[in-house]
């Protein structure tokens, strides 16, 4: 399998979306960063940070944007990496392999989910240190809301990295199911909309149950598109 995921980084020249990852990563540090020391969120009159309710600490705010930009890059790798060879031929060539089809899918979905994962812990961790590393010494227009001393900071990290990432194989089932890579990508859209939507003063940006429930939908959207593929022909 390892081989495999290998083959489709290869394949695909992981090395761009490398590239594509590490300008998202410096675009948001940049931006975050000025957020927090530069004032460029304050209003011109009063001085005074402004920002939308809940957005009061920079945490909240790395959190959100990294989310928002991670939850899309995945969603456009899976379609690459998935959607893509289904349609344009290259997957019927693929099952003509002396390989499982089911081993062929995963790898693909593997070597997405493994490189989002990655890039998303990594980018998010490097994003906290430009914030913390100045705060000794510069005054913050917002509080920064973690503590990367702590062990649990880092768990934290991890946890909302891998919830992040796969929620891309719904928004990959939904692409799927209606071979089309622009579905798969507006249904990211949509699923950051209903895990950080806000209506009046409700949002559902804290709730504790709707991470558990789209996890699990998520993994059984996974399922879903491998399910049944060594009996289907190719698209």
């Amino acid at each position: 399998m390892l081989k495999l995921i290998g083959l489709e980084w290869k394949k695909h020249n992981i090395l761009k979306y490398i590239l594509a990852a590490f300008v998202i990563i410096a675009a948001l540090g940049m931006f975050l960063f000025a957020q927090c020391y530069l004032g460029i969120a304050n209003d011109p009159e009063t001085g005074v940070p402004d920002s939308a309710p809940g957005m009061d600490t920079m945490m909240v705010q790395v959190e959100m944007f990294t989310n928002l930009c991670f939850l899309v890059f995945t969603a456009v790798m899976m379609s690459v990496f998935v959607i893509a060879p289904a349609k344009n031929g290259i997957r019927n060539l693929m099952f003509g392999y002396p390989i499982r089809r089911k081993r062929i899918i995963i790898s693909e979905m593997a070597a997405v989910w493994i490189f989002c994962f990655a890039a998303l812990a990594i980018g998010k961790i490097m994003i906290y240190l430009l914030l913390y590393l100045p705060s000794g010494s510069m005054e913050q227009s917002f509080g920064l809301g973690f503590d990367m001393m702590s062990r649990e900071f880092y768990v934290q990290v991890c946890l909302k990295s891998i919830l992040t990432v796969t929620l891309g194989f719904i928004a990959l089932f939904i692409g799927n199911l209606l071979h089309s890579s622009k579905a798969a990508i507006i249904a990211s859209f949509l699923l950051f909309l209903v895990m950080n939507g806000t209506v009046g003063d409700f949002s559902l940006r804290n709730n504790a149950i709707l991470p558990i429930i789209l996890f699990i939908g998520s993994l059984i959207c996974a399922l879903a598109v491998v399910h049944g593929i060594e009996k289907k022909d190719a698209v």
